[in-house]
């Protein structure tokens, strides 16, 4: 498995609350923050590649270019399953998303390391 990384390009104290946006880079054959879901709605714009994102129960492969619109509450999830790098937006709203931020980089670590022992 690859590296995952992610930028705000705009937090919730920037946009007075309303959106937070990120930008999502992933190496081929990553897996993305794994099921989850929360209130906010997530957009997710593919920059480069292919990015195959989670939901409900269904599995879609977004290329470049593509929109994917996730609604508050429902489980969703994101990987680079294909041979290229992947890129995308990521546009919350409400904003302040980046608060959990620190619990989810803990999570990354975790999983990281468990990985790298399996």
């Amino acid at each position: 498995m690859g590296d995952l990384s992610a930028v705000f390009k705009a937090d919730g104290a920037e946009t007075s609350g309303q959106y937070s946006i990120s930008e999502w880079w992933l190496d081929p054959h990553t897996k993305g923050p794994g099921p989850h879901s929360h209130p906010e709605d997530d957009v997710f714009y593919v920059l480069a590649g292919t990015m195959s994102l989670l939901v409900g129960s269904d599995w879609i492969d977004a290329g470049a270019g593509a929109f994917v619109l996730v609604p508050g509450n429902v489980t969703h999830s994101f990987e680079n399953r294909g041979a290229e790098p992947a890129g995308m937006l990521n546009i919350s709203a409400p904003g302040n998303v980046e608060a959990r931020m620190p619990g989810i980089a803990h999570w990354f670590r975790e999983r990281s390391a468990a990985d790298s022992r399996a």
